[in-house]
């Protein structure tokens, strides 16, 4: 009878160790589901730094483009004088 109780008792305790383990498992599985969803933020937020980048060097192409313009029309002004 004591010994029947026993492995009961037992059992019950390699049940609440195995919810534990299980537990521990999806607490992981959510950490790693963390850590995807940073990585996929740092990479969104690295691609809209690059597009900024190209913004900003595509602007500077066209002060370049006005400049060049600008230089261009004053040789014309001063051939006809």
């Amino acid at each position: 009878m004591g010994r029947e109780r026993e492995r009961d008792k037992e059992r019950e305790r390699e049940r609440e160790r195995e919810r534990e383990r299980e537990r521990e498992r999806e607490r992981e599985r959510e950490r790693e589901r963390e850590r995807e969803r940073l990585r996929e933020r740092v990479g969104e937020r690295e691609r809209e730094r690059e597009r900024e980048r190209e913004r900003e060097r595509e602007r500077e192409r066209e002060r370049e483009r006005e400049r060049e313009r600008e230089r261009g029309g004053k040789r014309e002004e001063g051939v006809g004088s």
